[in-house]
């Protein structure tokens, strides 16, 4: 097989699963809806079981309904009939995911959750099944074909179970007003979690407070500017309020020029208009200030007092970049 076949294979597997997905919203109706409703005015959690492929979709599924503020497990549909079962408490609400509806621990493990006076939702490709039968609430995940060239092993139809667990955490999602605040409660240690929670001041307290005053010479700047290894240093009037920045970058450019620059002073040669942030805004907040003037570094205010230094490199370690 050449490079050419392998590519269209590639390519007639993404259509076939892009169909699939694309007549799922033609598979909607009243009973998702509801679905939607019970979990949403439940009391418990929800808890989501499968075998085989149809268990691994599961686990995605509990993962995303956990992160976006419905709370979730993974029930093994094989290991729930051997005791397992206990964790399910009277309060949760059971999805059972099976394409065909009909496997062997399926149908040992429907009956007992109709026992329980759980509320059972099924995600089924088959609405004849024994599952879908049973269920009070069907999830259709029809599919016409799979991509597998043998119709054999599930590839559409786990896709399509997949988004339908999504269409279901989304609607939740927006039932419960989840916030962006919300979500970083939940993602404290991630990238994601930190563009939504980390403020600059959690990062520049960290940093020295590199500061000259408008009258201090080159030399002090220069020593002052490499000791702090920030790049730069803030200058400062008599009375501690912020007349400017000076950047390695404008030492580089003095040194350049043909001029005695041994008097010179830091009012001199400084920035009188600095970018500035204030130490309460979002980390993410700075990156963007950064990447719009093309900079590396911001001064950092509290109120109208220099509080110090964000530099490129502190969102860099923390992942923001």
């Amino acid at each position: 097989m050449n490079q050419e076949q392998i590519l269209q294979d590639a390519i007639e597997t993404i259509s076939i699963e892009g169909n699939a997905i694309q007549k799922l919203s033609s598979l909607l109706d009243s009973s998702f809806a509801k679905a939607v409703q019970v979990i949403h005015e439940g009391k418990g959690r929800v808890v989501i079981s499968g075998i085989g492929k149809s268990a691994i979709v599961a686990q995605k599924i509990v993962a995303t309904f956990n992160s976006t503020g419905t709370p979730a497990i993974f029930l093994h549909a094989a290991d729930a009939i051997h005791g397992d079962l206990g964790m399910m408490q009277a309060n949760d609400i059971a999805i059972v995911i099976s394409k065909s509806g009909e496997s062997a621990e399926i149908k040992v493990l429907v009956p007992l959750i109709k026992n329980f006076g759980n509320p059972l939702i099924a995600f089924s490709g088959n609405l004849n099944s024994f599952l879908a039968k049973e269920a009070d609430y069907i999830v259709n995940c029809t599919v016409d074909i799979e991509a597998c060239p043998n119709n054999l092993a599930p590839t559409s139809s786990t896709t399509a179970q997949m988004v339908m667990g999504d269409a279901l955490a989304v609607c939740l999602l927006k039932l419960k007003g989840f916030s962006p605040g919300d979500f970083a409660r939940y993602h404290p240690g991630g990238a994601l979690g930190k563009q939504l929670y980390l403020r600059v001041h959690d990062i520049s307290m960290q940093n020295e407070v590199p500061l000259v005053f408008i009258h201090s010479g080159i030399k002090e700047v220069i020593l002052e500017i490499s000791g702090k290894r920030l790049g730069s240093a803030a200058v400062l009037d008599k009375h501690n309020q912020l007349q400017g920045i000076i950047t390695d970058g404008d030492i580089r450019r003095m040194l350049e020029k043909d001029i005695a620059f041994e008097s010179l002073k830091a009012s001199d040669i400084m920035n009188t208009n600095p970018k500035t942030i204030d130490a309460n805004e979002l980390a993410v907040n700075a990156l963007a200030l950064m990447r719009a003037n093309h900079i590396s570094q911001l001064i950092v205010m509290d109120e109208d007092r220099y509080a110090g230094i964000i530099h490129i490199h502190d969102l860099i370690r923390e992942g923001l970049v």
